[in-house]
């Protein structure tokens, strides 16, 4: 059985959050949200939250962080590569996506970090 949409985060702008397109999830970039608010004051922190509003994205799906094959890390400071990556281990245990990490100026709501992903699954 999948999760109800209504009981993520909404998102910030004019797009979806996650789409079903055939056997692949696509996860729009997910930042640190609880209820609006951007939580966590370390890069470790907001990876854990972003990666677990992924999960609950991908739970409405009938995917789970298992079934991640790619994501892109968005970092504003390289710096912050290490933290990361320790939250980023943690968060998917011995399953290993490919990934990219990028650096860029700025992101939506004074976020350090955003992952966006891609699954593959059959589903629930």
């Amino acid at each position: 059985m999948t999760a109800n949409i209504d009981n993520v985060n909404k998102p910030l702008g004019p797009y979806t959050p996650v789409i079903r397109a055939g056997d692949w999830v696509i996860c729009s970039g997910q930042v640190a949200l609880v209820d609006g608010k951007l939580v966590g004051d370390t890069v470790g922190q907001q990876v854990t939250q972003a990666l677990a509003n992924m999960a609950e994205l991908l739970a409405t799906q009938g995917a789970s962080l298992n079934d991640v094959v790619k994501t892109t890390v968005f970092l504003t400071d390289m710096g912050d590569y290490a933290d990361m990556n320790n939250a980023y281990i943690e968060a998917f245990g011995d399953h290993r996506p490919t990934r990219s990490a990028v650096a860029v100026a700025g992101l939506p709501a004074g976020a350090r970090v955003e992952i966006e992903a891609w699954a593959h699954s059959k589903g629930a």
